[in-house]
């Protein structure tokens, strides 16, 4: 396991590198004396961007985790958003459950394929086949390497007018989108949602309202927030630079499956807990990255 480790280590890496809120949340789990250390935190799970093209998209992506023994389970489709989804779960426990989405591109506007196009088309093959899969470097190396050539930003722009997800991709391509604190290991007064995202908001971090600030499955057992992505300085194609959405914290409460509800705390493990994932929530945690929503940060 010590390759998928170093992919998920050098993901996460970067991912601090360039999203702020995530060292500044544990800093503040920290100081109020909520956990000790990073490694206090399980990651309940990462999330994927992918274009619905030939040659890329979740069938080419999946093949890095599948390869690391993650299994596709679940299928989920978003109309409004034209999107589609699989979760994937780990070979082991100790390891996060991924989640990868993909514009259905071929749904889009004439205008707006033809702009996607004009970048994926660069790629002639699919990409992850000509990685070394066992080495994890070149793994980690393929994940922050750009697809195709810097977008324009009028590309940009226009895409988000049909697509925030759309314009998202085609700038930040396999970014990692977000990761996620399970907070029901959290101590008590901070291991729910409704306790944790009052925590976030009297320490200042912004969260996505959309459908509400805590979003809940049909079932009740899984419930879900999300700061606000924050907004990043880029440069574009015609060199100018501009904020864009960057990347977003998630986090999760997975309550204990009724079948458990009478063991102790102590006995509960991972898979006596809610798996999977809800479309719904997801639906709106989408929106972390869109401008209804990071529009906030200038408040």
């Amino acid at each position: 396991m010590q390759t998928v480790d170093a992919v998920l280590n050098g993901l996460m890496r970067r991912y601090k590198e360039r999203v702020p809120d995530v060292q500044a949340i544990l800093d503040t789990m920290i100081r109020a004396g909520v956990i000790e250390t990073a490694d206090d935190i399980e990651n309940d799970h990462i999330a994927f961007r992918t274009m619905g093209v030939p040659l890329l998209g979740i069938q080419s992506l999946e093949k890095i985790f599948t390869h690391f023994g993650y299994q596709r389970e679940d299928y989920y489709h978003f109309s409004a958003k034209k999107l589609d989804a699989y979760w994937y779960s780990p070979p082991t426990a100790d390891l996060p459950r991924i989640f990868i989405s993909e514009l259905r591109v071929r749904d889009l506007s004439y205008e707006a394929q033809a702009i996607i196009r004009t970048y994926t088309d660069e790629v002639t093959a699919d990409p992850v086949l000509a990685i070394d899969l066992d080495d994890g470097a070149a793994v980690d190396r393929f994940l922050h390497s750009p697809l195709w050539r810097l977008p324009s930003r009028q590309d940009f722009l226009r895409l988000q007018e049909e697509s925030e997800y759309a314009a998202w991709g085609i700038y930040n391509r396999y970014y990692l989108n977000h990761y996620t604190v399970s907070v029901h290991n959290l101590p008590d007064g901070y291991n729910t949602i409704a306790d944790f995202n009052v925590f976030l908001k009297q320490n200042g971090f912004k969260l996505n309202s959309s459908g509400g600030e805590a979003k809940k499955s049909a079932d009740g057992l899984l419930i879900q927030s999300s700061t606000v992505a924050e907004m990043i300085t880029v440069p574009f194609a015609d060199g100018d630079e501009h904020l864009i959405s960057g990347s977003y914290v998630e986090f999760a409460e997975r309550k204990v499956k009724p079948e458990y509800a009478d063991l102790p705390l102590a006995k509960i493990g991972r898979e006596m807990r809610r798996d999977g994932f809800e479309a719904a929530n997801a639906d709106k945690i989408f929106e972390s990255t869109y401008s209804e929503q990071t529009n906030k940060r200038k408040i």
